[in-house]
């Protein structure tokens, strides 16, 4: 292949210019070893200069080591020995970059292996070819209406969730759609959002970098402690994970189900309700959305970052009708649209039931490995307790007192990276402590794809006290 070239040539005369801009590209980095260049005859016209300057410029350079010259091949950039970075440069000396670990059983993925690829390719291919021309604009904020009637469709039958394709709004995800709530809640003079006291920080992050105060719930046995918000001052929205606790893996009671809907009803509060990977449940009945008690006071968020990969990037939230118009300004001054194909192939992926068939899939495969856990475990470790199994892709493991952080260090020394409940625990400065503290690992059994699983399973046993 012959490369075009943009050399800028100054200098006195033609020649000298020519050599010099040649010699810097070389020098640079712009022209990379092997490069073929163009003939003298082409380049000559295309700086319109005569086809002896450029001979004799690449002639000096041939000369000079910066270029080859053979018979039938051309003129290419030499490959030259690079400097040793290590006597060069030994003042700069990069640091060891640390290992990573051979095993991951931390939470926020599941088996990336277990991506549908073939089905998604399906699905993407119907997309394409029956997509009208004006879907490949800047479209709707909503986002496309075929994935928001989709969405309406299936949220209703397997989450009890009331949707109408007017009051979905598509976004990258559940931190794009809560970034977006965030917004919205500060143009509604929200001073407060009450979170659970076991979360993620980025979450509370986020809430805190629009200008929001965060405050915690405590979390028990039976989930939030939803009671506590009539005495939280300033508390104007509630963030929750009703159907899984994340972390702890507990599901919101009945009692404090209604006596959250119940707070918002009364206060004109709003609930955030995180249903992050509901549709994974194994030993007990689905537990429908909170948000369809009280359409008008619950935002309802749902993506396929469980179900199908993070990478997907697709998300949606369910708003109280009042709530659109405002989330829908919020995303008009930032990431004002996602990805046309990614949500028509969804919108497919969706109608066509690959997507329950996936999910089933999956269901059996996570459930199977939640049980091998568990039975490796009782062998092994008989003391550890373990937790929050009744659906989703975690567990946790109860440890003996003061043993927390000696099994991470112990899980990390083995090449396994774990995450201990201390990091999504979130006690301000001056709040009530947490009563009773606790010392656990958060386990994915879900991250690991199948080749990995055993060993995974075993060191995590191994190091357990």
């Amino acid at each position: 292949m012959i490369t075009d070239l943009h050399l800028d040539v100054r200098g006195p005369g033609l020649r000298a210019g020519l050599t010099h801009a040649l010699r810097e590209a070389v020098r640079m980095g712009r022209l990379a070893p092997g490069t073929l260049l163009p003939p003298s005859r082409s380049l000559a016209a295309d700086l319109g200069v005569s086809r002896n300057t450029v001979a004799d410029s690449y002639a000096e350079l041939v000369a000079e080591g910066w270029l080859t010259a053979r018979q039938g091949s051309g003129t290419r950039v030499a490959r030259r020995a690079e400097p040793n970075p290590a006597t060069a440069h030994p003042a700069a000396r990069p640091k060891p970059a640390r290992q990573r670990p051979a095993f991951g059983l931390q939470p926020g993925s599941p088996d990336l292996a277990g991506f549908p690829r073939r089905a998604w390719l399906t699905a993407a291919r119907l997309a394409l070819t029956a997509a009208p021309n004006d879907a490949f604009g800047y479209g709707d904020a909503l986002g496309q209406m075929r994935l928001r009637t989709a969405l309406a469709d299936y949220l209703a039958r397997a989450r009890g969730v009331y949707a109408v394709p007017e009051r979905i709004v598509v976004c990258s995800g559940f931190h794009h759609g809560l970034a977006l709530m965030a917004q919205a809640l500060r143009t509604r003079l929200v001073r407060a959002v009450a979170v659970e006291s076991y979360g993620l920080d980025l979450h509370r992050e986020l809430l805190t970098g629009a200008g929001l105060r965060t405050a915690p719930l405590h979390v028990d046995e039976h989930g939030a402690r939803v009671g506590d918000l009539a005495r939280l001052r300033g508390v104007g929205a509630v963030l929750l994970t009703p159907a899984h606790q994340h972390p702890t893996g507990g599901t919101l009671h009945p009692d404090r189900r209604t006596a959250a809907v119940d707070w918002a009803c009364s206060t004109g509060g709003l609930i955030m309700e995180d249903d992050y990977d509901g549709e994974f449940r194994y030993d007990r009945p689905p537990v429908g959305a909170l948000q369809g008690l009280a359409p008008e006071r619950v935002v309802y968020f749902g993506s396929v970052s469980k179900s199908l990969a993070p990478g997907v990037r697709l998300g949606w939230m369910v708003l109280p009708e009042e709530l659109v118009p405002e989330v829908v300004a919020a995303k008009g001054h930032g990431d004002y649209m996602c990805s046309a194909l990614g949500q028509l192939t969804l919108a497919e992926f969706i109608t066509s039931g690959s997507y329950d068939r996936h999910v089933r899939s999956m269901r059996l495969r996570y459930r199977r490995r939640r049980d091998e856990l568990v039975s490796a475990l009782a062998r092994r470790a008989p003391a550890v307790r373990v937790t929050g199994l009744a659906a989703g892709l975690l567990a946790v493991l109860e440890l003996p007192r003061g043993t927390e952080s000696s099994v991470v260090r112990a899980a990390s020394r083995e090449g396994l990276a774990v995450t201990g409940i201390a990091a999504f625990r979130y006690e301000p400065a001056g709040s009530a402590p947490e009563l009773p503290g606790r010392d656990a690992l958060v386990v994915n059994y879900a991250a690991p794809p199948d080749s990995a699983w055993a060993c995974a399973l075993d060191t995590l046993c191994r190091v357990m006290p």
